[in-house]
């Protein structure tokens, strides 16, 4: 059984100013950009902004390549390899047609080199040298990406090499690439950094990163960018501004043009209408609940990690929350341990659903306590 309390955000939070003029805007639709899909999230929570089909399965490209650096930074992480490991570079790795950074047959190349053309130079030659390099073969390898796909969350993925030529079953959608990036940005943040580099000379061959955003808004750091026949023009952007982080993934556009100023609008669009709030910090204590047969009268509820929510700018004021917490919470409860549920919402509609926990221990009492709380509770 539970019972409700509820409170207005005035009382439960502490409010921030807000833009004046926003408050009376209507928050107007999402640009229209010409892609088969296309999907804008917040980084920060992974709250959608604005979808089209972001479903549907499309064929991803050279985006596959930042499935392919997920998996060369989670080697990286647990040691596997190192940024210095030198790689022989194979024929077939050499062979490999469409985008190249120019490595050349049974030279050693590090692997540092190998990301840098990758992820800059969107290097299919340097995707198989990786890719051989961790897993043995490429087909191992995608046999790789596809469980580091399943383990984040990305269930509409299917992944048949590590460079994005095309597959009969190579699919992904808008979706699973927000993922993907979001991912990749938060557990790999200063690997992440190179996405953010504009040129890479390897072999005395200059290329620029195709990601033309990095040179018309400051604020861009990343991603990919992509294209075969089948996939159209496809790119993955991410930017920070004021704190506030926001990915993009536009695919099946007509043209490089279509997807930068698709993308651009997309990252515009979030920017302008939509803003990122901290709700409470790690530890904070939000409320507290009775413990019976506790020797602590009382546990504090709060959260174990920052909470944070995406709002339309404006709205923050109008949120409301409502607390469910069971009628009785009887004793042992361990720090950590969910105690009742804090449910955000504006207009009547639920933004948010989280659970509150113990931030104390809450041991068994005294055999006096039980036996006293055991009596009150006959009368509760």
């Amino acid at each position: 059984m539970f019972r409700s309390r509820r409170y207005t955000l005035a009382v439960l939070f502490l409010i921030f100013s807000s833009i004046a003029y926003a408050d009376s805007m209507p928050t107007p639709a999402a640009p229209i950009v010409g892609a088969k899909g296309y999907l804008i999230i917040d980084g920060k929570t992974g709250h959608e902004i604005a979808a089209l089909d972001a479903d549907a399965p499309l064929a991803p490209a050279s985006l596959t390549k930042i499935m392919t650096t997920y998996v060369v930074f989670s080697a990286l992480s647990e040691g596997q390899i190192s940024l210095q490991d030198e790689v022989t570079i194979s024929e077939k790795a050499w062979r490999t047609p469409g985008s190249r950074m120019f490595i050349e047959v049974a030279t050693r190349v590090t692997v540092e080199d190998l990301l840098l053309g990758m992820i800059v130079q969107s290097g299919n030659d340097a995707s198989v040298a990786l890719a051989e390099h961790i897993a043995g073969s490429e087909g191992v390898f995608a046999e790789m990406m596809n469980q580091h796909a399943a383990a984040i969350g990305m269930h509409s993925s299917h992944f048949e090499n590590a460079t994005g030529l095309p597959g009969e079953n190579h699919i992904t959608t808008a979706r699973d690439l927000a993922i993907l990036a979001r991912a990749l940005i938060e557990e790999f943040p200063d690997l992440y950094a190179w996405h953010s580099i504009k040129e890479f000379t390897y072999n005395d061959i200059k290329q620029s990163n195709r990601n033309t955003l990095l040179w018309r808004d400051d604020s861009v750091d990343g991603l990919k960018t992509g294209y075969t026949e089948a996939a159209g023009y496809c790119l993955v952007a991410s930017a920070e501004r004021d704190g506030m982080r926001v990915i993009s993934v536009v695919l099946g556009t007509s043209s490089t043009k279509a997807r930068t100023d698709g993308s651009q609008a997309l990252l515009n669009y979030a920017f302008r209408f939509f803003e990122t709030r901290l709700l409470f910090k790690a530890g904070e204590e939000i409320s507290k609940t009775r413990v019976w047969k506790s020797a602590n009268e009382y546990s504090r509820l709060g959260v174990l990690e920052d909470l944070y929510i995406t709002v339309r700018r404006g709205s923050y004021d109008k949120l409301e929350s409502s607390l469910e917490v069971p009628t009785i919470v009887e004793a042992p409860i361990a720090a950590g341990q969910p105690v009742a549920d804090l449910k955000i919402s504006l207009d009547g509609e639920t933004l948010l659903t989280v659970p509150l926990r113990a931030l104390d221990d809450n041991p068994a009492g005294s055999f006096w306590q039980r036996t006293k709380d055991n009596v009150s509770l006959i009368f509760e």
